[in-house]
This record gives C-alpha cells, structure tokens and sequence, in this order.
C-alpha cells in the first residue's frame, strides 16, 4: 500500500460485510425492542391495568419498568429516543452494506452516538438493578445490542487510526475484536445472576 492509500484510509473509510451485517442486525433488535416497549407503553397509559407480555414474575416484570421514572428519563419515553438511533445505525449499516465510505468525522459521530448509548444502557441497568429491582426482556435485547454495536464500531474507529490508540491495542482489536463485547456482556450477566441469585435458584 502507498502512502497515500494509507493516508485515505486513515481519513476515509467503509467497513466489511461483517461490521455492516452487524450494524443492520443490532440496529434491528434495538429497533424491534423499542418498537415493542414503545406499544405496551402506549396499551399500559389507555389503560393502567394492561399487563405486558413479558411481565412474567416479580423479577422479570417490564410493566414495573415502564411505570418508573427512569423510563422516561429524558423527559419522554426513552424507546422513542430508541426509535430514532437504532433507525440511524440500520441507515448506516445499509449504505455500508451498498460500498458507502464514511470520513473521519463521520465515523467518530456514530462512535460518539455509541458511546452516549452505551452509557445511558449502563445507567438504566444500574437503575433496573439496583432502584427498579426488575428487569424487562426487551431493555435486556437492546442493551445487548447497544454494548455489541459500540465495541465493535470503537474496535474499527481504533483499528483505522480514527481514534489515537497505542500500536498494540490497534493490534488486539485487529485480533481479539469479540473479546471486549464478550467481557461486557458477561458483566452484565453476572450482575444479573447475583443480584436474583436466591429467586433464580429457588
């Protein structure tokens, strides 16, 4: 490669079928899962005694979460911020999948997007942990959806030189991409575990 490929690399770039599939199909399942929350919202303020579907026990109850302050965090229901971001990244993950190369800027707005996402998922599970003391099953799939889409975009951000990093960690995430999501992710789960560890193994 010239210098000067090197230098358009590093100022543009498009991404891999597998970084795009991956945009498309989180995008989706956060998409799908505010798309859900949004309508059992809207059945649970027609009428207060609408229990959602995936109210199953006092642990996993999304009507306790929905009924919450931290449901509407903003000011308005938080899917309906949902609605619009994941909508986003599934327009990004399409035109990557068409041959669209983003520039710098561009990539750095969808990893600064990423990031206010992954901190606001992170919140909402301290808050459904911890406050709420219930879980709802859609906020859990676009959590899950949320952490995998910021790692692997922050993984390509750094890998292209898009974002200052050290030449080892542009190397870990050109090898070991899955590991961070995966450690993420298994946090989460065993904050879960423990915090319901005598309601799961009663």
């Amino acid at each position: 490669m010239t210098a000067a490929a090197g230098q358009r690399t590093r100022t543009a770039a498009g991404s891999g079928r597998g970084l795009a599939l991956l945009l498309v199909i989180t995008g989706a399942a956060g998409l799908l899962a505010s798309w859900v929350i949004t309508l059992d919202k809207v059945k649970l303020l027609e009428d207060p005694d609408f229990t959602p579907g995936c109210s199953l026990n006092p642990v996993v109850s999304c009507g306790s979460v929905m009924e919450s302050d931290q449901a509407e965090a903003l000011g308005f229901p938080n899917p309906m911020l949902g609605l619009v971001a994941y909508g986003i990244v599934i327009c990004v993950g399409m035109s990557l999948l068409a041959g669209a190369a983003f520039p710098r800027w561009y990539w750095l707005t969808l990893g600064a997007g990423c990031l206010f996402g992954v901190g606001f998922v992170s919140w909402l599970q301290f808050e459904s942990l911890y406050r709420i003391n219930a879980l709802c099953l859609w906020c859990c799939l676009a959590w899950i959806a949320t952490i995998l889409m910021f790692w692997y975009v922050t993984s390509f951000a750094v890998r292209h030189e898009f974002l200052p990093a050290p030449e080892w960690l542009r190397a870990f995430f050109g090898e070991f991409a899955w590991v961070p999501p995966l450690l993420h992710l298994g946090i989460v789960g065993m904050l879960i575990l423990t915090r319901w560890w005598d309601f799961w193994t009663s």
